[in-house]
């Protein structure tokens, strides 16, 4: 298995609200099949998808699911950049649950819940810069 994530599939319970929501937060939609709204990202993809079919595609109970212990993560390119990016999250309809601020190893980072429960930090680390054309990669390139 080569060390890399190709697509990330959020179950989500309204998919045109979800899709909404991202769409508000400035991504655009990529051409899909029906019942999947992809988000095309750096070297990867989002996938919003209902969240009964992915149930009953992994044969397990909705009640199953959750949304469990994990974080998507954006960073960005400055520490000023945190909190306006976590505005634009609130007023498309985000929870937030830590403003923008310092953290003790010496970035900046805030956490809001998208609407259907994904938790999502914003970070800027700067230990880790982005490339020029915005990919991660943990310490930088």
């Amino acid at each position: 298995m080569e060390q890399r994530v190709s697509l990330i599939t959020l179950g989500v319970r309204d998919p045109a609200r979800a899709a909404a929501f991202y769409e508000a937060l400035g991504w655009q939609r990529a051409q899909s099949p029906d019942g999947v709204i992809a988000f095309d990202l750096l070297s990867q993809t989002i996938g919003l998808y209902p969240l009964e079919k992915l149930a009953e595609d992994l044969g397990l109970p909705v009640e199953a699911l959750g949304t469990g212990a994990m974080t998507l993560s954006h960073n960005v390119r400055t520490a000023a950049e945190v909190a306006p990016l976590m505005a634009r999250a609130e007023a498309a309809g985000a929870e937030i649950l830590r403003p923008a601020g310092p953290i003790f190893w010496g970035g900046t980072i805030g956490y809001f819940r998208a609407p259907d429960g994904h938790i999502w930090e914003i970070a800027h680390n700067p230990f880790s810069p982005l490339a020029p054309d915005g990919r991660f990669r943990w310490e930088g390139y």
